[in-house]
């Protein structure tokens, strides 16, 4: 019997990725949960996304993480627990748990993260979080002991983490409300806009990811099925890649503004070895083509681009996981190092 087997956990607002030690692997499924007739929960996952915008109006489909931050406790011990054990079935009797936790939290909201894991049978786990922009720096490879100022963007399903780190830890971080599922929106209003055309978020999902780029290329197009919104009744059309383009960039713009003016803010001594060593960017949105292209030409900083985008954060957790030297930037909620 396993005693001690110890797990990451990055409860991602869009999904949810867990490092087993155990197992030495990496499982992703979607954070989401099918709810019938509010206290019925008949789905977890994948499978709950697969009933996204097809389910009957008594069953509830819904992410319980919003923008980073666990929104409902009870749950979103419900997702834990189910896809603790989809990823290992030997979780052990006392398992450590490494969570990814945004930085500036409040007292409660790291107390949702403790409370989440003592629920239910997984047997008194011994919790830790870490701050997620240090994860997404160990992924990286950023020295956290000998960097002077390090900027890293993490480009998230609801929100863009901004944050610096110089002196061993995350000195300044900043929330911007736009991530991936704005940006899906952005696309959705577009082609209601355009085209009189309302689509769901899945169909916005899919069009963004074959169409959206920031590099010159020919013109693509995708057939689509949504509601005519004048006589509310079904019909197909055809959404070109200049219209998902012109909608996502509206959004890096602004995501592009925020980082320049963070940027603007940050203690010269710091902003001098930002610019000198280029801002990181990682996060599911850095996978649209050319957006660090973009984002250099807007910001005036050379932009590195994680190969792990939205696995970055629990990269960085399995690296901490595996090196014990690393585990010192691991705090529980009575003490923060």
């Amino acid at each position: 019997m396993i005693i001690n087997n110890v797990f990451g956990v990055d409860l991602g607002t869009s999904a949810v990725k867990i490092y087993s030690l155990h197992k030495n692997q990496t499982t992703t499924e979607k954070n989401m949960i099918a709810v019938r007739n509010q206290n019925q929960v008949i789905a977890v996952g994948n499978d709950a996304f697969e009933m996204f915008e097809k389910a009957p109006d008594c069953i509830t489909v819904d992410c319980p993480v919003k923008n980073g931050n666990i929104a409902d406790v009870a749950e979103v011990e419900i997702v834990l627990q189910t896809l603790l054990r989809r990823a290992d079935h030997h979780i052990g009797h006392a398992p450590v748990i490494y969570f990814s936790a945004p930085v500036n939290m409040s007292e409660i909201e790291k107390r949702a993260y403790f409370a989440v894991s003592h629920a239910g049978n997984l047997k008194n786990p011994k919790v830790y979080l870490v701050d997620r922009a240090i994860c997404d720096a160990i992924a990286l490879g950023i020295p956290l002991t000998k960097t002077k100022g390090s900027m890293i963007v993490n480009i998230g399903a609801q929100n863009t983490e901004v944050s610096v780190i110089s002196n061993e830890q995350v000195i300044i971080s900043k929330n911007i409300n736009i991530g991936g599922q704005q940006l899906n929106n952005a696309i959705c209003d577009e082609i209601r806009r355009q085209d009189n055309l309302l689509v769901g978020k899945r169909t916005a999902r899919r069009l963004k990811a074959v169409l959206a780029t920031f590099s010159e290329q020919k013109e693509e197009a995708r057939k689509v099925v949504g509601l005519n919104t004048l006589s509310g009744l079904p019909r197909e059309g055809i959404v070109s890649s200049a219209l998902v383009c012109q909608a996502v960039e509206m959004q890096v713009r602004e995501i592009a503004s925020e980082i320049k003016t963070f940027l603007e803010r940050t203690p010269p001594q710091i902003g001098k070895c930002i610019y000198a060593e280029g801002i990181y960017l990682t996060g599911g949105t850095a996978r649209i083509p050319a957006i660090d292209r973009y984002l250099k030409k807007m910001i005036g900083v050379e932009i590195n681009l994680s190969s792990y985008y939205e696995l970055c954060t629990i990269k960085g957790l399995e690296e901490l996981i595996k090196h014990k030297p690393l585990q010192r930037w691991a705090y529980t909620i009575r003490k923060k190092k």
